[in-house]
């Protein structure tokens, strides 16, 4: 579980980006390239700690294999029940 502020921030700008990137066409392998993209950028940029860089990633992959997180929603319509 990510705990720090900014570590959180990353993981939901990651993890928007790649649902938006899954909603354009891209599947899988782009994702993870994707992904793997912006972990090397953090760690190259030293924008987080070295630990926290490697928790994201997993919190990030955990996401990534969970199919439900790619699915679209449909809303569901109501339908009225006769009482007799």
């Amino acid at each position: 579980m990510l705990t720090d502020a900014l570590c959180i921030r990353y993981y939901q700008r990651l993890t928007d980006a790649l649902v938006e990137s899954w909603q354009r066409g891209n599947r899988f392998t782009e994702l993870q390239l994707y992904m793997d993209g912006y972990i090397a950028s953090l760690r190259h940029s030293n924008a987080l700690e070295p630990y926290l860089i490697h928790r994201l990633e997993e919190e990030v992959f955990r996401f990534l294999r969970d199919s439900s997180n790619f699915e679209l929603a449909f809303p569901q319509t109501e339908v009225e029940a006769d009482y007799y």
